[in-house]
């Protein structure tokens, strides 16, 4: 059996992203919820970078770019979505971004028109 990772912190996160669904509701853009998100996690002095620039880089040249929504705590990548259901190629982006920035745990979150999802995700594991 394996140990979650960060299982306290996530538990955190998760209860903001149901806190900002709750006082919301659905049917907002996903700007607003990362707004909102952000806001929590002042109030609850939870650290985090917001909008996070990572290069992507082949042949020790940058190629690219990716803009992560969270990193929380320094430790968990925090993507979010307003979609009713993940596809697969959210959950490759979320393994892209921590592949990039060399954290081992994502968050996928969707707040949309009915609820919150949402799907952790290990570095190398779908």
């Amino acid at each position: 059996m394996v140990d979650l990772i960060y299982p306290e912190l996530s538990y955190q996160i998760i209860g903001v992203l149901y806190k900002v669904y709750n006082e919301l509701g659905g049917g907002y853009q996903e700007k607003v919820y990362q707004a909102a998100i952000k806001r929590e996690f002042l109030k609850n002095d939870i650290d985090f970078i917001e909008q996070v620039k990572v290069d992507l880089r082949y042949d020790q040249n940058s190629i690219g770019r990716y803009y992560l929504d969270f990193i929380v705590e320094h430790k968990i990548v925090l993507e979010l979505k307003v979609t009713p259901r993940f596809a697969p190629r959210d959950i490759m982006q979320v393994l892209a971004y921590l592949k990039q920035s060399g954290l081992e745990l994502g968050i996928l979150a969707s707040l949309n028109r009915n609820t919150v999802l949402f799907k952790r995700i290990l570095k190398g594991r779908k």
